[in-house]
């Protein structure tokens, strides 16, 4: 009996695995993989990589202390108390790639997120430190452009597309991991349309290439050697998960970045909150989806188009809205100064109202202090785009500065102005101009002139030269 059945197994084991398939799925394979073309993306894209570190410089911290003071205690001969004394910190470090050879750099946002000075390294073994002017950032989409003054021409990084990639297409990942510059990973495109809100707001690509922290910044290359991601986080419950921002978003907000220093977003004027089940219950509702209205800028576009406090948004220029969240980034994605269709739920009634979103006013950022608004200054003739004044007690104060500092300070910079081309920071100590000392912002603009003019300052430790051309 055990023989028959043996048999019987056997016989249809025999017969199932006779009609699973056989063959192989048909491949569309191309050429093969060229043995040294890793080697050779080394060579091309490394020259354009840079290495990013950041600094802060904490405010009224007696512990610690300030290398700009340091350097004001050898100029004018004195020692400061502690409670003066200020020393900037590290915050971070990350990766950036030039995408122009006039030293226009791409990095992450959160790479110079809360950075009072940015310095760039072109190659860990040179000595030669570049501080970069912060040109835009964009928190919603972690990029940031930034820009350094080279002596010469620069090499960069060719942008492709991220529009055509595919799963399984090799890739190698730049960055300075862990301070480790101009370092390489290879891998392929694990996966594309990662949706990951969390993270950013624009879907990413994944990738098992090593991103570790410190590759913040730094491109994802095809082995065209064409940049097609901006290496940007890694999930750290696991190994071989990384994400970069698509290069063809990128593409589309750097023009906005450069000109503009951020990128427009849309705003409502309405204070938010989300649904639970409790709420739904108190306004009569039976579902816990929508945003709901809290409050209104009596100014606002939301108050204008006829919305109230505790009607419930379910949907906003076409898309559903399921939380606060989302109305808040639908908004921000929205079309500026153009009426768009908002979907209401009040007094358990569905109404349409059409709400002309407005464009969210941002505080411009700066890399160095921002020096309150009470203190005024003189601004530079010429349109050379800086504004200085003098060092008074309260300006002292507010920086702590020494007691007999008198010599102005450089207040405010226009974004891309020929000063902040120069590489003129807020925070410079003006020690002369055009060779003449100043101890007043009166000085300063009494002695600029039209044509070439140098400026002798004071930054952190060192004294430098400015030259400020007009034209």
């Amino acid at each position: 009996m055990k023989k028959v059945l043996f048999l019987v197994l056997s016989v249809a084991l025999s017969v199932q695995a006779k009609n699973l398939p056989q063959d192989p799925p048909k491949l569309n394979l191309g050429e093969a993989l060229p043995a040294n073309v890793f080697v050779e993306l080394a060579k091309a894209i490394n020259p354009a990589i840079v290495n990013i570190s950041t600094t802060a410089l904490p405010r009224n911290n007696p512990r610690m202390r300030d290398p700009m003071l340091e350097m004001l205690e050898q100029l004018y001969g004195f020692r400061m108390s502690p409670q003066q004394q200020q020393r900037p910190q590290q915050i971070g470090l990350g990766t950036g790639f030039i995408i122009r050879d006039d030293g226009l750099i791409v990095t992450n946002n959160h790479v110079i997120a809360g950075a009072d000075v940015i310095n760039v390294q072109l190659d860990e073994k040179s000595k030669e430190v570049y501080e970069a002017t912060l040109v835009g950032n964009d928190e919603r989409s972690d990029i940031a452009l930034i820009k350094i003054n080279p002596k010469k021409k620069l090499p960069v990084a060719v942008l492709g597309s991220s529009k055509d990639l595919q799963v399984g297409e090799w890739v190698a990942a730049f960055g300075n991991p862990f301070g480790h510059g101009h370092s390489m990973t290879k891998g392929i495109i694990s996966s594309i349309g990662r949706d990951i809100s969390e993270i950013n707001r624009i879907p990413l690509i994944q990738t098992d290439a090593s991103i570790n922290p410190g590759n913040s910044g730094g491109p994802l290359v095809n082995i065209k050697g064409q940049v097609i991601g901006v290496n940007s986080a890694i999930d750290a419950r696991a190994q071989g998960i990384g994400f970069a921002i698509p290069i063809d978003e990128v593409k589309a907000i750097i023009p906005q970045l450069e000109t503009k220093g951020r990128i427009a977003r849309g705003y409502i004027g309405a204070a938010l909150g989300d649904l639970d089940q409790e709420a739904a219950e108190y306004l009569g509702l039976g579902e816990t989806r929508g945003a709901v209205i809290t409050n209104l800028d009596p100014k606002g576009p939301a108050h204008k188009a006829g919305l109230k406090p505790y009607d419930i948004v379910t949907e906003f220029n076409g898309k559903k809205i399921t939380n606060s969240m989302d109305l808040v980034n639908t908004v921000s994605d929205s079309p500026i100064g153009k009426p768009t269709k908002a979907k209401v739920i009040r007094d358990n009634k569905t109404i349409s109202l059409d709400v002309t979103v407005a464009e969210r006013q941002e505080e411009t950022r700066r890399s160095r202090p921002m020096v309150p608004k009470k203190y005024s200054g003189k601004k530079a003739p010429h349109n050379m785009g800086f504004t200085v004044s003098d060092a008074t007690a309260d300006l002292r104060k507010e920086w702590g500065l020494p007691d007999n500092l008198r010599q102005p300070l450089v207040i405010e910079t226009e974004r891309n102005s020929l000063s902040s081309q120069a590489g003129l920071r807020v925070g410079d100590v003006i020690l002369d101009v055009n060779k003449k000392s100043v101890e007043s912002a009166d000085q300063v603009i009494k002695n600029l002139k039209k044509g070439t003019n140098t400026l002798r300052i004071a930054r952190n430790a060192r004294i430098q030269i400015i030259t400020i051309k007009t034209n």
